[in-house]
């Protein structure tokens, strides 16, 4: 059962999805990808073209290229990458957004993308080999650090400094990645150093020990926001879990799996519907659920934890064969598309395609297939 919900979801992700995403949103003539498509595959045009969605598009083909790289045109990878380099690198550093027509939109420089110029950047490298993107991981490293650290811990939401913004730890957790990645290709020490900071501030200042919950919204002195810091997501719990596991790899500290083993205790009672559908939001305190509709990105990061959190085989297997048996009857579609948004009712909200989904759907599969492959042959 497991493995033919595995095997149903790959196909229709590399050869829906992901092969219609390559042929149907990327401009031919200048390698960027689309912000957003309609569903018939028609472009959407939101009025802005991000460094985020470019970046997220760079990493998984870059990583789908090395394990299925029958399902990647790997022509799209140095255009697109070129295309970054070329549009989002002005006057010395990153800027978050172009308008339709490929000019200066919103000139901030934003942590949260930056997270994705080091995570993508680091597999773009990997797949071929362009020392550019070594080179540009330690510019933006160094930008970061002279530019955006915060006397309190951690990073500034973006540059120019605005401190009346609320603080949030979805930067800081997307910089974890990035620096995982970087740190994976490079070895290099001060990337190490800055995993090692990024898990002292989830441990300190994320991780909420009287309910066991992932804080998200903060003062700048980390302290919880008093109208904001109720509202928790279950997603990212599921995401925090995988990652303190992966972390905890290369920055050991004892701490850090028994706080991914809190977050899934309420994540995992509290924050998945009876179908195995997972929430967007529930309240810090209550555990009671604030938002019953279910965007695509959470269960695929309920997925990255089953791979690592220590459970009962039965019990896993049967966790995965229910998000595998959700994400495939109630998100895929079977003719090579995706429902972003459920309902309370799980019937899908008509919401146009965003350039930043393939990102979670691949690394969640992803994840999941190199679990299967593990643990299948032991």
């Amino acid at each position: 059962m497991f493995q033919n919900s595995l095997i149903s979801c790959q196909n229709l992700f590399f050869h829906g999805i992901l092969k219609n995403w390559q042929e149907h949103a990327f401009d031919p003539l200048r390698g960027f990808s689309y912000e957003s498509m309609r569903h018939n595959w028609e472009r959407n045009k939101v009025g802005r073209v991000r460094l985020l969605t470019q970046c997220r598009q760079l990493y998984t083909l870059s990583h789908a290229s090395l394990s299925y790289s029958d399902c990647v045109n790997n022509s799209l990878l140095t255009p697109l990458f070129d295309f970054i380099l070329a549009h989002f690198k002005q006057d010395q550093r990153w800027i978050f957004s172009l308008n339709d027509d490929l000019e200066k939109l919103d000139t901030k420089t934003d942590a949260y993308a930056l997270a994705f110029v080091l995570l993508s950047f680091s597999h773009y490298f990997k797949a071929t080999g362009d020392e550019r993107a070594l080179n540009e991981i330690q510019v933006t490293h160094d930008f970061l650090q002279d530019n955006m650290r915060s006397e309190f811990g951690g990073f500034e939401e973006s540059y120019p400094i605005d401190r009346s913004l609320i603080r949030r730890q979805n930067p800081h957790m997307h910089l974890l990645e990035g620096y995982l990645a970087a740190y994976e290709v490079t070895q290099e020490t001060a990337y190490k150093i800055q995993i090692g900071e990024l898990l002292t501030l989830a441990r300190s200042a994320f991780f909420d020990p009287i309910t066991n919950t992932l804080r998200e919204f903060f003062l700048k002195n980390w302290k919880v926001h008093p109208s904001e810091g109720h509202i928790i997501e279950p997603g990212h719990h599921f995401e925090w879990i995988w990652l303190l596991h992966k972390a905890n790899k290369v920055s050991p500290n004892s701490m850090n799996i028994e706080i991914a083993d809190k977050l899934w205790s309420i994540a995992s009672k509290h924050g998945i519907s009876e179908k195995s559908g997972v929430f967007n939001q529930i309240h810090a305190d209550s555990y009671v659920t604030l938002d019953t509709e279910k965007r695509i990105w959470p269960i695929t990061e309920y997925l990255k934890a089953l791979c690592v959190i220590d459970l009962d085989e039965n019990e896993k297997l049967d966790r995965f064969e229910k998000a595998l048996s959700f994400l495939k009857d109630h998100y895929f579609t079977a003719d090579g598309r995706w429902n972003e948004y459920l309902n309370e009712d799980d019937s899908p909200k008509n919401i146009p395609l965003p350039g930043t989904t393939t990102y979670h759907i691949f690394l969640g599969l992803n994840e999941v297939i190199n679990w299967s492959q593990t643990e299948f042959t032991k």
